[in-house]
């Protein structure tokens, strides 16, 4: 079962971020995705907002790093660990312009970009771009359509639709990847569908461990059902974790203990039917964060 990570910094909702994040930037991104390259992680990722209105900035904040450049910056220092959107709202710009950024990144990192995409939920965003909030999950839908075929190998590539229609138009360079994977996420009922549908792998919306099963289950019939074959990448995001035992309080929903007692909780999840982890550690400081990143990698990963 492979292991990434979303990215601290880039995105500091108080849902999640760390009262050191405030203060960290560039520099300390570029050290932790260095952490993760070495620790075996399956990826990095890097959330996406246009713009944060007002109402929402005290609980989402209006940090929010562009994906594209953060990736792409990403991408110069780190060898091995993938890029991954996690995810990008792509329904906000055109395909074409979106299918030009990722394979930019996915040419220039020798193919180690996951496309995560996901339909927004901030209203304001959609209409400061012109864009119609009520009509994002069909745009989504054919978005993934017209992507699978603007980041497919041809240089011209076509797609006519409902929302998008193009031909005879070139874009190099093309990606490195002869595909690449489309992973959808969402955990409402249309998000699921998408998922098992249309994407390559399904990335959830935080699911408690107990509804992943039935959902898990439910993406396997819709498959069936649809005749749809070919690998699918199940994902899961962990309650946070904390290697070893945490001398401050790090919540009630934390699991803490010695590396065999997380690998064996996380096993779990392997047991469901979960192809890849999305982990976050509680951490004080920038250091604490890439020792609990360094130890996972090291004693815990090792027996997933």
């Amino acid at each position: 079962m492979e292991y990434g990570i979303q990215l601290p910094v880039q995105s500091q909702s108080t849902i999640y971020a760390e009262p050191w994040e405030a203060g960290a930037g560039p520099a300390d991104l570029v050290e932790i995705a260095r952490t993760a390259d070495r620790a075996g992680f399956a990826y990095v990722a890097c959330c996406d907002h246009v713009a944060v209105p007002r109402r929402l900035a005290p609980a989402m904040s209006t940090v929010w790093y562009d994906p594209v450049a953060t990736l792409a910056h990403l991408a110069a220092v780190t060898e091995r660990v993938r890029l991954l959107s996690h995810v990008a709202v792509v329904g906000l710009r055109h395909p074409l312009l979106t299918a030009k950024q990722y394979a930019t990144v996915d040419h220039l990192s020798g193919g180690r970009l996951i496309l995560g995409v996901g339909a927004g939920h901030v209203p304001e965003e959609f209409a400061a771009l012109g864009v119609d909030f009520r009509h994002r999950g069909a745009v989504l839908d054919e978005c993934l359509d017209a992507l699978r075929a603007a980041l497919g190998p041809e240089e011209f590539p076509e797609h006519h639709g409902k929302f998008y229609d193009f031909e005879g138009l070139g874009q190099r360079p093309r990606p490195a990847q002869e595909r690449i994977p489309l992973w959808v996420g969402g955990s409402s009922p249309a998000a699921v569908r998408r998922a098992a549908l249309k994407g390559d792998g399904w990335l959830p919306q935080g699911d408690p461990r107990d509804l992943l099963p039935a959902q898990i289950e439910h993406i396997r019939r819709l498959r069936a059902e649809a005749g749809v074959e070919g690998p699918l990448t199940i994902g899961a995001i962990t309650e946070p974790l904390y290697v070893g035992t945490p001398r401050w309080p790090v919540g009630r929903r934390t699991i803490t203990g010695p590396p065999d007692a997380l690998a064996e909780s996380l096993r779990a999840y392997r047991a469901m039917g979960v192809d890849q982890i999305q982990v976050r550690f509680r951490s004080r400081s920038r250091a604490e964060l890439t020792d609990q990143m360094a130890a996972f990698g090291a004693d815990v990963a090792t027996d997933l």
